[in-house]
């Protein structure tokens, strides 16, 4: 079993930075794709990005892309969202999530991850 703890959250101005870290405690989380998510206030969980065990892909969705990059260091068990560029509409809070173990691709859907942490917030104001 995995547990997943998001740090790195906080009020940013617009075109600010911010890096979000996703620390896991457990075996085996060096064989886990690694997803992060955001929730806005009255909206739907979305997809945010996902990276593979080996962090050797990563994956985003069209209204992230070129802004955020994932990565993660499996010696640290940690995983990471690095943000630049924000948007007040990047405000939400921020998820990140283990993928269920027996997926070999990944998936953008939250019910395909079984381990979630308890979520950061980001606020960006503009």
């Amino acid at each position: 079993q995995v547990q997943l703890v998001e740090s790195g959250g906080g009020l940013v101005q617009a075109g600010e930075s911010l890096r979000l870290s996703c620390a896991a405690s457990g075996r085996t989380f060096s064989n886990l794709i690694m997803g992060w998510f955001r929730q806005a206030p009255g909206k739907e969980r979305e997809f945010v990005g996902a990276i593979t065990w080996d962090g050797v892909n990563a994956y985003y969705s069209d209204s992230v892309k070129g802004r955020f990059t994932i990565s993660r260091d499996n010696a640290k068990k940690t995983v990471y969202l690095s943000m630049i560029s924000l948007k007040p509409e990047d405000t939400a809070v921020y998820y990140c999530a283990s993928e269920i173990p027996t997926e070999l691709y990944v998936h953008t859907t939250p019910k395909m991850y079984d381990i979630w942490g308890q979520g950061t917030q980001v606020t960006v104001s503009s």
